[in-house]
């Protein structure tokens, strides 16, 4: 599949949401339990943080928006954190193991390092091998379980915790 990779843009909020609330109402992949409406994604895209980077993958053949990746900073409260982002990571439920993860994987490791990054951070459900796999894939390395971390319809889900490094040669 041809895809272009680019910036988030404000008129993108229902495509965003076509792909991420079917995500959410599976209930299996991801720690998000409740669906968006389309007023509160144009707000989470206007809102958005400035240093946070947003691509999404569209596909060339018909330019349809397929996945996207979020990355914001980790804390705002100090300076200490400044170099360190979260990450997440959506694809269309029907198009997942086809490399289009991979792709948003490039060129938001390349946009962090410019935006000063040096290290990112996040949470993968215990019960999502896929991503996790996904995730080990480009270099993240495991450094933790939350234990009964997130607590989805009266069902608690262990989280495990993953870092990557973006100083040094790149995978």
């Amino acid at each position: 599949m041809e895809l272009s990779v680019r910036d988030v843009e404000p008129g993108d909020a229902e495509a965003l949401l076509e792909i991420l609330n079917p995500i959410i109402e599976t209930r299996m992949y991801t720690a998000l339990d409740t669906p968006f409406s389309i007023e509160e994604e144009r707000d989470f895209i206007a809102n958005f943080p400035r240093r946070g980077i947003w691509k999404v993958a569209v596909r060339r053949a018909d330019r349809k928006l397929v996945a996207f990746q979020i990355l914001e900073p980790f804390a705002t409260y100090t300076k200490a954190f400044d170099h360190v982002g979260t990450l997440g990571t959506f694809v269309e439920l029907g198009l997942r193991r086809q490399g289009i993860a991979k792709r948003l994987f490039e060129a938001t490791f390349a946009a962090a390092r410019r935006a000063g990054y040096e290290k990112l951070f996040t949470f993968v459900r215990a019960d999502n091998p896929a991503a996790l796999q996904t995730y080990l894939g480009q270099g993240f390395l495991i450094v933790g379980t939350a234990k009964d971390h997130a607590k989805i319809d009266g069902r608690y889900i262990d989280e495990i915790l993953i870092e990557r490094s973006l100083t040094g040669a790149a995978p």
